[in-house]
């Protein structure tokens, strides 16, 4: 059986596999300048016997495996490349040798394992019909988003896939096991940034100047109420700022205050009405005070919407592959993936690989200096991936 040929092959690649990933994750880099990246991928491809190769958004890859009756059906399968800006704090043989960047969210596992699907795949070409498409992305990371840029190249013309499926770690699932969420599954994302101008002074005459800090305490809260006073309670959304930067002193007032946060929602109608909200509300509080604002919405990635029927379909793929216990339902996740982009343009599915590992303390979130992911989640990363493009070739 097909299934049983890619299990054999992805235990037999899984050493192969792990040392792809530690490679990758000892050079990381940053969004849209993965080059030395993109041309370890294009070699292993190349070793592998994938030679219809495209180079797409600079340091992006297109590349096909053909199978019987190649026109018959395309399915493309998806990996980001790109890494952090974060100092590494773990002490492991194949930690970060660039400081300052580490891949902190999985992309060396993603590229790894699309690597490894690529291996399987390309040997057991003769036993599917239709056309894998692999797509290794830069830039997931980083607004505009790597995914809209590929898109931009026509990543998903000449051949147009059916469908895209793509794979992201996920540290709070034990290795082993895998999530799906059929429909909408994570949200929009919307970069905000602020300056509130005012007039500096010293801290002990407050008749002298405007102060853009206590006009900046204000906007904050009063912006908050876009969630929990504006907002349908029935449409996620999550409004957070996370750098108040006032360059004073104890008795210094600044000339100005910059703020930066970030807006998410799993609806685009509402998105849209909440910045013209954000904009009201933040014109009037600090013009009101004697302020001048300067208020940039940069508009991120859309809400990502799984298909529902094609996750369901592999969902039964992946209980056929792994068993039963071993496929979890996942909940709304507020995090943002620029694997949306692919998403409203075919259909797509986008799930989750357990990497956790309690007993070796694999257990930090993403984002993280400690994170890491248990090596043996590979083995299914490349097969699972392997198996679902074949399995929605034959459906």
């Amino acid at each position: 059986m097909l299934k049983d040929r890619i299990k054999s092959l992805a235990k037999a690649y899984k050493e192969e596999i792990i040392s792809t990933r530690r490679h990758l994750h000892a050079h990381p880099e940053l969004s849209f300048q993965e080059f030395e990246t993109a041309a370890f991928v294009k070699k292993r491809l190349g070793e592998i016997g994938i030679t219809e190769v495209e180079s797409k958004a600079n340091t992006g890859w297109a590349a096909l495996i053909k199978g019987k009756n190649p026109d018959k059906k395309v399915v493309a399968l998806r990996a980001d490349m790109d890494a952090l800006p974060i100092v590494e704090a773990n002490d492991v043989p194949y930690k970060s040798q660039n400081l300052g960047v580490m891949h902190a969210c999985g992309h060396d596992a993603h590229t790894a394992s699309l690597l490894g699907a690529a291996k399987i795949l390309n040997e057991v070409k003769d036993q599917f019909e239709g056309t894998i498409k692999l797509i290794f992305q830069p830039g997931e990371e980083l607004v505009p988003g790597g995914a809209s840029l590929m898109i931009k190249d026509k990543v998903l013309e000449n051949p147009r896939p059916a469908s895209i499926i793509g794979q992201h770690v996920m540290p709070f699932i034990p290795a082993g096991k895998v999530g799906f969420r059929p429909g909408l599954y994570m949200a929009s994302t919307d970069e905000i940034y602020i300056t509130v101008s005012g007039k500096g002074g010293h801290g002990a005459m407050p008749e002298t100047f405007i102060d853009p800090v206590l006009i900046s305490s204000h906007l904050i809260v009063a912006l908050q109420q876009i969630v929990s006073r504006v907002a349908n309670p029935k449409i996620p959304s999550v409004l957070s700022f996370g750098r108040i930067e006032g360059l004073g002193a104890t008795n210094v007032i600044p000339n100005e205050v910059k703020i930066q946060g970030t807006f998410r929602t799993l609806d685009e109608e509402w998105r849209a009405k909440a910045h013209q909200k954000m904009l009201q509300i933040a014109h009037g509080i600090v013009e009101g005070m004697g302020g001048k604002l300067d208020f940039e919405i940069r508009k991120g990635y859309p809400f990502l919407k799984n298909d529902p029927e094609l996750t369901l379909r592999s969902m039964d793929a992946a209980r056929e592959f792994l068993g039963e216990e071993n496929v979890l339902d996942l909940d709304i996740w507020m995090a943002a993936e620029d694997f949306a982009f692919f998403s409203q343009e075919i259909d797509g599915c986008f799930y989750r690989l357990g990497t956790r590992n309690e007993e070796k303390g694999i257990v930090s979130g993403v984002h993280t200096p400690t994170f890491d992911i248990e090596e043996d989640a590979l083995e299914i990363g490349a097969g699972l991936m392997a198996w679902l493009a074949v399995s929605e070739l034959a459906y």
